[in-house]
Order: structure tokens, then C-alpha cells, then sequence
């Protein structure tokens, strides 16, 4: 039972770029970590993610995040990623959107105009966000994530759609890329369908590849998404793409974590230099803004813009004698 008799579950409801994001405070969780937080709440709190991301409560798209302490007195908010499927280690989208909670809800103090850091805590680690400020709303995020790197190019995959070559690379999470500017396919909603078989093949093949090990901390391992692209414009550089994640998800946004791990596949192969902008299209029709702010030995570190919108705040309630109970999934 998620919730007893008189008990609630109050959401703030956002969207960055299309793509939904429902924060719930759900009290305390054991873990020094926001990624020991992830670990409690995959043992202890599937039941609420199911709840708050199955129909009839949401789809099979949703995702949101579960608000907790930061890692330490230098974080001011962190957050534990979930989805229909799941709980991710990134989410780029849902940072936009949690930093944007934290100004509207007034945890965070922010001028009327100007520029606000905000430091989120998230599995993969810790992103220094900063919010552009205009007329007292939040009217756009920029954050800092973790370095992204390349750790498989040329991977041949069969599939339904004919042979694709793949390429891995880590932006918080593990993402293939598969480029079908030749494929007959196009990073349209008219084609979503198709996409998402075609992500999810991609997947199956490369899900337990070696490229999707992470080498200090296998908690963050896994292939989590096929991000699908196609190039819009050569200069300056603009790419459409759509990332399927978990099982068949579509992310309506650009992706957040998946633009950092394009970016490092753009740098691997000399196709983009630091500092120089990169626009990248969802398939809901948003984009974020993309650079390489410095090359390290540890990857590139990259920053990405966009918008979160707030749309709802929702009181749930689990009817005890609902038989639907916590919910359903046809997809």
C-alpha cells in the first residue's frame, strides 16, 4: 500500500522542451549520496514510482523525480531521477525543471532580473546550474554537467530498418547514437512508432556491451537510451534527434544528459570545438543550447540551456478499494 487511509501525495507538475516532470517530496531516504539515495529508493520506493508514473496517474512517458537533501553543505537541492521503467543516474530535463521548482517555490532566492546559481545534486554527481532571471520568473536553465565521454564508435547493429553503426558515449548515463540521415527515417512525431522499435532494437544488441560499463562505479553502468539523430544544419551546427530510454520511453525534449553525450561525439570526431554553440531539436519541436566549456582528461564538460514550464500541482489519492490500485501500462 503506497498510501493509507487520509494519506496524500502532492506533485508539482513541469514540462522542459515537452517532456513532463512530476516532483514529489516523499521524506527522508537512507544514503549519504544522492546515488546511495537512488539505491534506497529502487529497494524501497518502486511501489510510489509506479503509482505516480502508471495510468491512469500518468503514461507511458512519465517521469519525474523524488526531491532529497544534497550530498553536502555545497549542494542546495538534490534530486532522484524515476521513470515508467525505473530510476535513471542523469536526467538534463528534469535538472532544468527541479531548478526552476526550487526558485518558484522560493527555496531558492532570486533577484528579478539577472542570473541565480543553483547547485543540484543528482546520481551521476554534482551540476552547478545558473538561472536567467526575467521580470521575477525562471526564463531559462543553463547547467554544468559532469565530464562526457566517448567509449565506443563503429558498432555494427542489425535491425528491422537494415544496418546501423552505433556509437556509445556517457553524458551521466549511457546513450548509443545512431545517425539516420541515410536510413529512410526522420526524427519526426509522424514516425514515432518506428523510432521507438528501432531504439529499442538498438538497445537489446548494446545493453550489456562493454562500452556501457562505467569504471569506477557500476551503479552507473547499463546502456539507458538510443538517442536517433539527424543533422538539420551543417553551420552552425543544428541536429533533431530523439532519445528511447527505459523501455521504449520517448523523451519529447532534446535530452539534457543525451546532448552532452552527443557533444562528446561531436568533439571525438573534430566535427565541433569548445565554446562553439550547438542547437539541439526534440522531437516536440524545442531545442537546447549546447557547448563544450573545457576539454579534461576526464571528458568534455558541457553545458546545455533550456526552459522548464510549470503546468500543475496535483493531490493524489489511492481509492483502498480501487482495483486498478497502483496502476497499469500498455506500452
Amino acid at each position: 500500500m503506497v498510501l493509507g487511509p487520509g494519506e496524500v501525495i502532492v506533485a508539482d507538475d513541469y514540462h522542459t522542451a515537452g517532456e513532463p516532470f512530476r516532483i514529489v517530496d516523499l521524506g527522508p531516504m537512507l544514503g549519504n549520496s544522492v546515488l546511495d539515495r537512488r539505491s534506497w529508493a529502487m529497494e524501497n520506493l518502486d511501489d510510489h514510482r509506479r503509482f505516480l508514473c502508471h495510468e491512469p496517474r500518468g503514461h507511458a512517458d512519465m517521469y519525474g523525480g523524488m526531491v532529497v537533501p544534497p550530498d553536502d553543505t555545497g549542494g542546495d537541492v538534490g534530486i532522484v531521477f524515476f521513470h515508467k521503467d525505473g530510476f535513471s543516474t542523469a536526467c538534463g530535463h528534469g535538472t532544468i525543471a527541479i531548478t526552476t521548482w526550487a526558485i518558484d517555490t522560493g527555496r531558492i532566492a532570486a533577484p528579478e532580473s539577472g542570473e541565480v546559481e543553483v547547485v543540484v545534486d543528482v546520481p551521476s554527481g554534482r551540476l552547478p546550474t545558473v538561472a536567467r532571471m526575467v521580470d521575477g520568473r525562471v526564463a531559462s536553465v543553463r547547467f554544468t554537467n559532469v565530464p562526457s565521454f566517448v567509449t565506443a564508435t563503429g558498432l555494427a547493429v542489425d535491425t528491422s530498418f537494415g544496418p546501423v553503426s552505433a556509437e556509445v558515449s556517457f553524458g551521466g548515463a549511457f546513450y548509443a547514437s545512431v545517425a539516420i540521415d541515410d536510413l529512410g527515417l526522420t526524427v519526426t512525431a509522424d514516425r514515432v512508432d518506428d523510432l521507438i522499435a528501432l531504439g529499442r532494437e538498438v538497445k537489446a544488441v548494446l545493453y550489456d556491451h562493454p562500452s556501457s560499463l562505467h569504471a569506477t562505479d557500476n551503479r552507473l553502468s547499463g546502456l539507458y537510451g538510443t538517442i536517433i539523430h539527424e543533422t538539420l544544419e551543417e553551420e552552425p551546427l543544428q541536429e533533431r534527434n530523439v532519445t528511447i530510454f527505459g523501455d521504449g520511453q520517448v523523451d519529447r525534449s532534446p535530452c539534457g544528459s543525451g546532448t552532452s553525450a552527443r557533444l562528446a561525439l561531436l568533439h571525438h570526431h573534430g566535427q565541433i570545438a569548445p565554446e562553439t554553440p550547438f542547437q539541439n531539436h526534440g522531437v516536440a519541436g524545442d531545442t537546447f543550447a549546447g557547448r563544450i566549456v573545457e576539454v579534461t582528461d576526464a571528458g568534455v564538460v558541457t553545458s546545455v540551456e533550456g526552459s522548464a514550464h510549470r503546468h500543475a500541482t496535483t493531490t493524489f489519492h489511492l481509492d483502498p478499494h480501487d482495483p486498478i490500485g497502483l496502476g497499469f501500462v500498455f506500452r
